[in-house]
């Protein structure tokens, strides 16, 4: 049995330690280097078993067991968790086993919970690293030990019960998330309960017990995973980005077998599975060599995984992060690669006839960890696609907002928002929830649907062209024409920006673009106030003219549902100008408001 060593990915909240805790685990391996030697990987650090044994001292062989020996970790050290929703591998992670750092004075945070979902809906297994134990109040360091186990025996009775205490708040919130936990000096069983190891990132206090809890979980419980005996070359892309000197490079985490700069490599574009061979495979030289950027890799001609590499190749533009990768010598498999890649993402991409959200993400990773979490909150998406958010998505909106308004919503998860999209969902009133945190995403746009369901009517009414008739005040031109700007008094009902108006014979002016009251920018203007009114693409003395009146001009579905739903919302003077814009309009389109 040929076994690689387990990757580990770190997760957690933005302000929890998660890179000092790396920081030292990276640096612990340094002071071990002679041991086994530590190669930094683009990405992830390689701790040789050499390394760990040095760390883990008799935990070791505790932890370990008598299975066979795994050759180290590979520790993902991609901050954030957006970088790790591209660790994805079909029907789940590319990551064997997590750390979910937790701050141990804050408790689960936003971030926590987030990162929890995902490892959740990936089906990985985790350990618990409490980290900043060394800030509870009390707290006395060991200088002579870095065993966690030991210096809790030495604080104060107050101090280990303060920690418990917080332990078991941890605790308690994993069992409501629905898993079984433990401090990991009492955990009974280590394939039932998730290991929680108090550590300190600053003193490197718990370290040795992170590490061990570690290598026993993968030793004991992965070995079949691990084995590399009969597998393919395969990983995932973790990013793309154009490198000076060496063009467009991809960052990738080798999960199984080996790479060689001969082989065939199979990767993923949005439309298209492309096949190429490395220009180069790219190591980063050891740890203490990394100061100059410029001078950091060495070319290598094959590598075993696990491994964090660089390849550059001319043909890697346009390769979607979160993608699978196949590599092989024999181009007998190629096809067989291609068909693989393609279902795969297929089952990503989302494009149904079935009513649901838009959904629009920065990396195949993050789309598809938020259509996992959507189906959990029996959210139904209509399309799931990455890049911008465009005029066509909004437009898309609109059409599921008739049958049902919390569905005709776009979701945006780190993408632009185009200004022709921005401008069509501003005029036919479609919400685009825009987040660049996965949970407050979901969070905002649940919160929302619960608000406007209690809310309805009031939620439905305000987003109709409200009803007004304005005009045009004499002697009050401030502008001719781009845009035009001019006086108006409101004679009846509320003026406001963005909404669309016609003059007396049904013609369709424009959009009020701005209004301004005394120099001051304001959204609306009521009955009797007199504002400065612009409109663009129109010309005082052509298309508009001084004591002209306008009214308002509410689509036919609006008018209809004014004046059969929302007819009591309306003042008399207001369903008089609306009985005036339907008729007139009427007169253009008999089927208008019926």
């Amino acid at each position: 049995m040929q076994i690689r060593q387990p990757i580990v990915a770190v997760l957690g909240h933005v302000d929890s330690g998660k890179t000092s805790l790396l920081d030292n685990i990276r640096g612990t391996g340094v002071q071990s280097r002679e041991a086994g030697g530590i190669t930094q990987h683009i990405g992830a650090s390689f701790l040789p078993t050499e390394a760990i044994k040095k760390v883990c001292g008799p935990l070791y062989a505790k932890m370990a067991g008598d299975k066979q020996e795994i050759p180290g970790l590979l520790v993902i050290d991609t901050p954030g968790h957006e970088i790790f929703t591209n660790l994805r591998a079909r029907g789940g992670s590319a990551a064997d086993i997590a750390i979910l750092v937790v701050d141990v004075n804050r408790g689960f945070q936003p971030q926590t919970n987030e990162s929890l979902k995902i490892l959740q809906s990936r089906k990985v297994p985790f350990v618990v690293a409490l980290n900043k134990v060394d800030m509870v109040s009390g707290w006395k360091k060991n200088p002579k030990s870095k065993f966690i186990t030991q210096t809790i025996k030495e604080q104060e009775p107050s101090v280990q019960t303060m920690l418990d205490e917080l332990l078991y708040n941890v605790v308690g919130t994993l069992s409501i998330l629905g898993f079984s936990s433990e401090a990991f000096y009492r955990v009974k069983d280590f394939a039932k309960e998730v290991s929680i190891v108090p550590v300190s990132a600053r003193s490197g206090e718990g370290i040795p017990e992170l590490l061990a809890v570690l290598v026993g979980l993968t030793q004991q419980y992965m070995q079949k995973k691990l084995d590399q005996s009969e597998k393919a070359t395969r990983g995932i892309v973790l990013e793309v980005k154009e490198e000076v000197g060496l063009g467009v490079t991809a960052n990738i985490i080798l999960i199984d077998g080996m790479l060689k700069k001969t082989d065939h490599i199979v990767l993923a574009k949005r439309d298209s599975i492309v096949t190429t061979k490395p220009k180069a495979i790219l190591l980063p030289k050891p740890l203490d060599e990394m100061r100059d950027p410029r001078d950091k890799f060495r070319p290598v001609n094959e590598v075993y995984a696990a491994a964090g590499i660089k390849i550059a190749s001319p043909d890697l533009e346009g390769v979607l992060p979160g993608s699978p990768v196949y590599a092989s010598s024999d181009e007998s498999k190629i096809e067989e690669f291609k068909k693989s890649i393609e279902s795969e993402m297929k089952s990503v991409f989302v494009k149904t006839d079935n009513k649901g959200i838009i959904l629009k993400c920065d990396t195949i990773g993050s789309l598809e960890a938020i259509t996992d979490m959507l189906k959990r909150q029996n959210v139904a998406v209509s399309m799931a696609d990455i890049g911008p958010v465009t005029r066509r998505d909004i437009v898309e909106a609109q059409a599921i907002k008739e049958n049902d308004r919390h569905l005709g919503v776009v979701l945006a998860f780190n993408v632009k928002i185009l200004q022709d999209a921005q401008e069509e969902a501003d005029s036919s009133h479609i919400r685009i929830f825009n987040d660049q945190v996965i949970y407050s995403l979901i969070d905002n746009y649940l919160q929302w649907v619960q608000e406007d369901t209690a809310n309805e009517e009031n939620a439905i009414f305000q987003e109709l062209t409200p009803i007004c008739k304005v005009t045009f005040l004499k002697g009050y031109v401030f502008r001719k024409s781009n845009p035009a700007v001019f006086g108006a008094r409101v004679d009846v009902g509320t003026l406001k920006q963005k909404i669309p108006i016609m003059n007396v014979s049904g013609r369709r002016i424009g959009i009020v673009h701005q209004l301004q009251d005394n120099g001051k920018n304001i959204d609306s203007a009521k009955k009797g106030q007199e504002v400065a009114m612009s409109i663009q693409n129109v010309t005082v003395g052509r298309q508009v003219s001084e004591e002209e009146a306008f009214y308002s001009l509410p689509n036919s579905r609006e008018a209809k549902l004014l004046l059969k739903q929302f007819s009591h919302k309306l003042n008399p003077e207001e369903f008089q100008v609306l009985k005036e814009i339907v008729d007139i309009q009427r007169k253009l389109d008999p089927a208008y408001g019926y």
